[in-house]
């Protein structure tokens, strides 16, 4: 028996009307796939119904990943997948596999032969540098940055001179209720001509994307509390 293929399936970065953010083509494949790996079952679920909503809950099988999965047990979620059976991965937001844990499970995939298939959808990381007017030939994610105020001053600073020196861009994101907080830490350590784009709620209808120097956004300041955003200085 053929071995199945596994199926990056994107989602939407919010409770938005699928369809208007995501190709048909993610449609067709939500239809006739029963099998997933996901970061958190009942956002996968909603996620489904929005997509399909005639899809029948009851027939879908998951496996989750996420930083509570037993790393033992990650071996097994691809089983249906090698019985001829065609899967999906889907992340909570966005692109699975990027800044995901999901990207373990394509590198086993990989290292099984089987076939990985990324369908088109939305990522915050390439919808905010399009439209933030910053490098878009040479950019890095760097995730997080540290909690701690010395450190995560350190980091801001590092990365500042990493961009100066080479013009790289710098991508990063914080847990949503403390953006505020990361905000008012980049005013206060870079440079008054740092480019700062700040891209708020993408494809949501409360979506801001701005792009303005330190000593812009210091006369310009937005709340962003428990709202996904992503930075990028420059």
């Amino acid at each position: 028996m053929p071995n199945g293929t596994l199926y990056l399936i994107p989602i939407t970065l919010g409770e938005t009307n699928a369809l208007e953010v995501l190709p048909l083509s993610v449609r067709k494949a939500v239809e006739s796939i029963d099998h997933y790996i996901v970061e958190n079952e009942k956002v996968a679920r909603a996620a489904i119904k929005r997509i399909v909503p005639s899809k029948s809950q009851p027939s879908l099988h998951f496996n989750t990943i996420n930083k509570f999965t037993d790393a033992t047990e990650i071996g097994r979620f691809l089983q249906p997948c090698l019985d001829g059976i065609n899967m999906g991965l889907m992340s909570d937001a966005g692109c699975p596999g990027i800044a995901d844990p999901g990207a373990a499970i394509v590198t086993l995939a990989h290292q099984n032969n089987l076939k990985v298939v990324p369908l088109v959808g939305p990522s915050s990381i390439l919808l905010a540098m399009m439209a933030s007017g910053l490098n878009g030939q040479n950019f890095a994610f760097n995730g997080y940055l540290p909690i701690d105020k010395g450190e995560r001053k350190t980091r801001i600073k590092a990365l500042e001179k990493l961009s100066r020196t080479t013009g790289q861009a710098q991508l990063f994101i914080e847990t949503p209720y403390r953006n505020n907080q990361l905000l008012d830490s980049l005013l206060a350590t870079l440079s008054g001509e740092c480019l700062i784009c700040i891209a708020v709620d993408i494809t949501l209808p409360a979506e801001y994307i701005k792009t303005m120097t330190v000593n812009e956004w210091k006369k310009n300041k937005v709340d962003l509390h428990k709202r996904p955003t992503l930075f990028i200085i420059q």
